[in-house]
């Protein structure tokens, strides 16, 4: 096959995802005023807790097995890598750049991440449907490089909610905590009203609202525990004490496993386990509603994604914050340094027979070097608030390089793994 039908066959998905881009772009202008900031927000809350674990959940049940699971061990190990290579680089970029404190969470995550979970779910089954697509069979290959981006979509889930996303939260709590602490020695000093015990039915019914009151919120919490006794005298104090314990642990759950992460887990439980999977999966499962519901439900996760960084990318066009040496130095990362280093860690793992030879299965483990940042990082500055000029800036970027670098990646790939 020549160089130009490749081309147009890797052009094809890329052109979907960046027109879907364009109109989350266009809905997001003044003057329409449909992907309002509130209604970001309200999209990417429902992304977080319901599109992506149902996507995760059903594309996972339905098309990984554990004879598959088994096959292809070398994913894993390969976004892994992708990871731990991204993370470097993108460390040294951090020093070499001088990155700020509170925008190193989001160099980080970009750098480390890319969009495993959209980008092979459009691509891989487009490619496959494609009439002169290069790999066989046009149902076969549907079949199997479902199979392969799902599988890349859930170890994304893993790995971009409880890696990517804590990396930018962590910096993002680091950066609030410190204007906390400036805010604490700027304020002017409590009154000795405010602190007098006598004042106790006062400060119990005040509400945290401000830097302010935290000392004197602190002195409420002292009193209660002080004075509130049980009927036969003994002190509530351990059982008071007990309670933050356990709200802070709960929380700390909470972010170890997201909604995405449990979807994939509770779908690779459905697809591995044979009697879970005749109950839900295929045409005679008794609960195949349940399955077609799910799969109603994720449908919608891929497109309202993609529109949301189009709508993210608004902010961008409009010039907020990053600087020029950091951007160029991830578009880099993502785009030359990491599809290079990809093709020598895929080819070397064929040569030495650490995986099978599949052209389809080799493409997709190459794409995965070569993908531009994951949305769920721009969901993540969105959630906490922090960076959203600069991830926007960084994402308009990234996906405008990525919309010729994919294809020209893609192009390669196809041709090298034929």
């Amino acid at each position: 096959m020549d160089i130009w039908k490749l081309f147009v066959i890797a052009l094809m998905p890329n052109l979907k995802v960046l027109l879907i881009t364009v109109l989350g772009t266009f809905l997001a202008i003044n003057r329409l005023d449909i992907l309002t900031e509130t209604a970001r927000k309200n999209m990417n809350t429902m992304v977080y807790f319901v599109f992506s674990p149902a996507l995760a959940c059903s594309s996972l049940a339905k098309t990984i097995t554990l004879r598959s699971m088994i096959t292809l061990w070398f994913m894993p190990l390969s976004i892994l890598l992708t990871i731990i290579i991204g993370t470097a680089l993108g460390w040294l970029l951090v020093k070499i750049a001088r990155v700020p404190r509170h925008l190193r969470g989001l160099v980080l995550g970009c750098c480390a991440v890319g969009n495993l979970g959209n980008l092979p779910l459009i691509i891989v089954p487009a490619i496959c449907k494609e009439r002169s697509n290069p790999f066989g069979d046009v149902d076969i290959c549907y079949k199997n490089g479902l199979a392969y981006a799902s599988l890349s979509l859930a170890l994304a889930s893993i790995l971009v909610w409880s890696y990517a996303f804590n990396i930018v939260r962590i910096y993002s709590t680091q950066e609030i905590s410190n204007v906390v602490e400036v805010d604490q020695f700027t304020v002017n000093p409590t009154s000795t009203t405010e602190t007098d015990p006598e004042n106790h039915s006062k400060c119990s019914t005040q509400t945290l609202v401000t830097t302010e009151d935290r000392y004197h919120t602190k002195n409420c919490v002292n009193q209660l525990e002080i004075e509130i006794v049980v009927p036969n005298g003994q002190e509530k104090k351990e059982k008071l004490m007990q309670c933050p314990q356990t709200l802070a642990i709960w929380s700390n759950l909470k972010l170890l496993f997201p909604p995405t992460l449990i979807g994939a887990i509770v779908g690779l439980i459905i697809g591995i386990v044979p009697q879970f999977r005749k109950l839900l999966v295929g045409e005679s499962a008794p609960l195949l509603v349940i399955q077609d519901s799910l799969i109603m439900i994720g449908d919608a996760c891929l497109p309202a994604m993609t529109m949301l960084v189009g709508a993210n990318l608004l902010e961008g066009l409009k010039g907020q914050g990053a600087q020029l040496p950091l951007i160029v130095g991830i578009i880099i990362v993502r785009n030359i340094v990491l599809p290079a280093i990809g093709v020598g860690i895929v080819k070397g793992a064929v040569h030495f027979g650490l995986i099978h030879h599949d052209p389809l299965y080799e493409f997709v483990l190459l794409l995965q070097f070569a993908l531009p940042p994951a949305v769920a990082i721009s969901t993540s500055t969105q959630l906490f608030g922090n960076g959203r000029g600069e991830c926007s800036i960084i994402m308009l970027a990234t996906y405008s390089c990525a919309a010729v670098s994919l294809t020209l990646w893609c192009t390669f790939f196809i041709w090298l793994v034929l």
